[in-house]
């Protein structure tokens, strides 16, 4: 069954995977033509199984590979894993610094000062939150094409998977509070949606980037994982948590962590 995708150039295999994320996100962003508003506590829900994908992602697709493969080499098995890990944060602390951007919720627009519209700058933030995840597809479809026992085609079909199943409440996690805050369904949905469509882009480059710089592949694995973390700390655990709903924004990231460590463990 999965003959004619392993068939495929790898950068083509991200671009399918991480349009299939996108289509997900459209998906749940469409919730906003059936819903004005949703309760509070599913939403910080959703968005706790978001991050507990992500964290898990981050470890069993990213991590754990990049440290196996780089076992036996010149430096010491941790070096690549640990360095690429704080290198992905910095570089997206480096870029939440300084791109415009507003995150949901708030008054106050973060990076450099610009007089741009709340609607560009709700974009941006979105933007900046799932360049990571398009990454993390793409890097792990252009690590499978190596052929290592580590990064596995099926585990790379996982991944893919597990975003796109976390991108389906992300999806209306977005564009549902904007149709509460008065938006129109069409524009909720436009922008709900966007916070997919970065990624079939970035897949695309780290499938690339990786197909062309075998040594650096461990690098750009951890890179990928501490990109995603950053964002999991940086915003999506604080926002599932802003209303009070700790403890099922919390039961709802097990749930998550849970879900794509079976997908990982049983397909990967």
């Amino acid at each position: 069954m999965m003959d004619w995708f392993s068939a495929l150039n790898p950068v083509l295999q991200a671009l399918l995977g991480t349009l299939f994320t996108w289509g997900v996100t459209a998906l749940g962003a469409a919730t906003v033509f059936f819903f004005k508003t949703l309760n509070q506590k599913a939403l910080d829900t959703m968005l706790g199984f978001a991050a507990g994908v992500m964290i898990a992602a981050s470890y069993w697709s990213l991590l754990a590979p990049a440290i196996a493969m780089s076992e036996g080499g010149s430096v010491p098995a941790w070096v690549p894993a640990a360095g690429g890990f704080l290198m992905g944060g910095l570089f997206l602390r480096l870029v939440d610094a300084i791109m415009p951007h507003l995150h949901m919720f708030e008054t106050e627009a973060e990076g450099i000062k610009t007089s741009w519209r709340r609607t560009v700058l709700l974009v941006l933030a979105i933007t900046l939150h799932n360049i990571p995840e398009g990454l993390a597809v793409g890097v792990a479809f252009g690590a499978a094409a190596f052929g290592l026992p580590e990064a596995s085609l099926a585990g790379a079909v996982a991944l893919a998977l597990g975003i796109g199943i976390q991108n389906f409440p992300e999806g209306a996690a977005v564009s549902i509070p904007l149709r509460r805050e008065g938006m129109s369904r069409t524009k909720a949905f436009a922008i709900g949606q966007f916070s997919g469509m970065v990624e079939p882009a970035a897949g695309v480059l780290g499938a690339f980037a990786v197909m062309v710089a075998r040594p650096m592949l461990p690098w750009a694995l951890a890179f990928a994982a501490g990109a995603m973390i950053f964002v999991v700390v940086e915003e999506v655990i604080p926002e599932s948590q802003r209303a009070g709903n700790n403890d099922t924004a919390t039961m709802g990231a097990m749930i998550g962590f849970t879900t794509m460590m079976i997908l990982d463990v049983a397909l990967g």
